[in-house]
């Protein structure tokens, strides 16, 4: 696994430390924005969620403008 990231790295001539802290940025935004939906019981949203990788993009639109409002 780490000879793999260090060649994806390599390749697109980023450093592993930035690979891994947008893993985290997505992995973060996304289970936020996915409970979100998924308590809302917003299933056409949970499922853009769930299959797009956007580094965090779409689950910020949707908890900034699209979650239901208490």
């Amino acid at each position: 696994m780490v000879n793999l990231l260090q060649e994806f790295a390599r390749v697109f001539g980023i450093s592993v430390s930035i690979i891994i802290f947008l893993f985290l940025w997505e992995l973060i935004w996304k289970g936020l924005a996915l409970w979100k939906s998924g308590k809302n019981k917003q299933l056409k949203w949970f499922i853009f969620i769930f299959i797009f990788n956007t580094l965090g993009i779409l689950p910020i639109i949707y908890i900034v403008f699209f979650q239901k409002k208490k």
